[in-house]
């Protein structure tokens, strides 16, 4: 996997991972993935295009961390994805220990020591339409090496933010305690628009127009940390139910605090 190493900073060496990555894509890469229940081959981990997770939306997610060979909050994360999963209203056919077992050992063959981590869990193809009730529950986890969503020498001088133009939605109108992958459309939409006018990134506000959120997502940066803290201590920002389901910033805010 020599792409993910040209991403990896101990060097000081630094390519956006976008780049980097367009030049092997991702269901190209080398390596195993842990596909219900089972270590397969990275190029065999496929799906069906009638996938209900694919057109409806029903699928969560979590990402993770690996640093020095150990995954950062590797139980919260796999407990945020069984509730995410029971508030979509299915429940994911392994246990929290069974999911960190088999990530640590995916780590392991995969030979990272510092890797991004991706379970996931979604519907099937057994039926399609707005009601799948009998549609089988897929669960995988992929690790790769995956680097800043920013230029190391940028962060130092500060990252330049545009203002999305959507807003994330009122817990009464969407699921928002859930990591569901239909939540992150308004992401994407956001990123894209931003780098559009040169920004590298969105702030994204909440339902009532105060801050919610960067774009993206976890980062460990005290620099960030420190933002959110000012954020959320001077107005509030962030809606009960996304506060209670962000985990990453919740994380790094508490390992500041000591």
């Amino acid at each position: 996997m020599e792409s993910g190493k040209t991403i990896n900073t101990k060097n000081g060496a630094w390519t956006p991972r976008d780049e980097t990555m367009a030049a092997v894509p991702f269901d190209q890469l080398d390596g195993r993935i842990w596909f219900n229940g089972e270590f397969v081959d990275w190029k065999d981990a496929k799906i069906h295009v009638l996938t209900h997770g694919l057109h409806y939306a029903s699928a969560v997610f979590e990402g993770e961390r690996a640093y020095g060979g150990r995954i950062f909050k590797l139980t919260e994360h796999n407990q945020r994805l069984h509730k995410s999963a029971e508030i979509l209203g299915f429940s994911i056919p392994y246990s929290v220990d069974e999911l960190d077992a088999a990530t640590i050992e995916l780590l392991k063959r995969q030979g990272f020591s510092d890797a991004y981590v991706r379970p996931i869990a979604w519907r099937g193809s057994e039926m399609m339409g707005i009601s799948a009730q009998s549609n089988r529950i897929n669960v995988a986890i992929a690790i790769w090496q995956w680097g800043s969503y920013f230029n190391p020498a940028e962060k130092l001088k500060g990252i330049r933010l545009d203002i999305a133009e959507y807003r994330r939605p009122d817990p009464k109108t969407a699921p928002c305690a859930s990591k569901a992958a239909g939540l992150y459309m308004i992401c994407t939409i956001s990123k894209h628009a931003a780098e559009a006018k040169g920004y590298a990134d969105a702030m994204m506000l909440d339902y009532r127009g105060q801050v919610a959120e960067g774009r993206v997502p976890t980062s460990s940066s005290s620099r960030t940390a420190s933002f959110i803290r000012r954020c959320r201590t001077a107005s509030s920002t962030a809606s009960p139910a996304r506060r209670s389901s962000s985990l990453p910033n919740v994380a790094v805010i508490s390992w500041l605090n000591g």
